[in-house]
């Protein structure tokens, strides 16, 4: 995204501000997509694909969006889908436990509410892997690594959806957007970790044959 072109004379928008609008648009198309429920792990996944296509020179739009969907939607999104509510489920069931006076009931909460973030920290990191697009598994498992060897990252996840978070408590229909600056945010971070990674890994040494190297 940083290789977007400068905005040219006489241009109203530069592309940065198009990005924005086009940031919006995805969000609205994904708040819609999310509304059966079982759907809002594969449309923020599907969200963060076509956010990051920006870097490729790929078109952000709610159209691409919505295609990219449907070729996607499969068995698996929908458990996916049916596991995160299941677990949001039972989070509510367990907090609303605790506020009922049981012996211990503070730290069973406090508990609980940690399981509950760190579960929705990885399953946010995985929606913005390349991976859920096709492995749920795989984009899980890669996404618990990240969440504790990208600490930084972590924190900028869990920043961005408190942000979406009180954005959407101060004007109700923001929360109709607010997927898509997550997504983005999502993304972001995904690229970021992936470009870690690559400089982190080490240079194959030149092989050599005789004393010299082998060209």
């Amino acid at each position: 995204m940083s290789g977007l072109p400068t905005r040219e004379a006489g241009e109203v928008f530069g592309p940065r501000m198009t990005l924005f609008a086009d940031v919006l648009s995805v969000g609205l198309a994904t708040a819609v997509a999310c509304l059966p429920l079982l759907t809002v792990p594969a449309a923020l996944s599907t969200a963060c694909a076509v956010l990051r296509g920006a870097g490729q020179d790929q078109p952000v739009t709610a159209g691409r969006y919505f295609a990219l969907l449907r070729r996607r939607l499969r068995v698996g999104d929908l458990v996916a889908g049916a596991v995160a509510l299941a677990g949001l489920l039972l989070l509510a069931a367990d907090l609303a436990l605790a506020r009922t006076g049981l012996p211990g009931a503070p730290l069973f909460a406090v508990a609980a509410a940690v399981i509950g973030g760190c579960a929705a920290l990885v399953g946010l990191r995985a929606c913005g892997r390349p991976e859920s697009l096709t492995d749920w598994r795989a984009a899980v498992r890669g996404a618990g690594r990240d969440a504790v060897a990208d600490v930084g990252g972590s924190g900028l996840v869990l920043l961005a959806v408190a942000t979406a978070a009180l954005c959407a408590w101060m004007l109700l229909p923001l929360a109709c957007l607010a997927p898509g600056p997550l997504a983005l945010a999502l993304t972001a971070v995904d690229v970021r970790r992936s470009a870690a990674r690559l400089l982190a890994r080490p240079t194959p040494a030149p092989e050599r044959l005789g004393g010299t190297a082998r060209p």
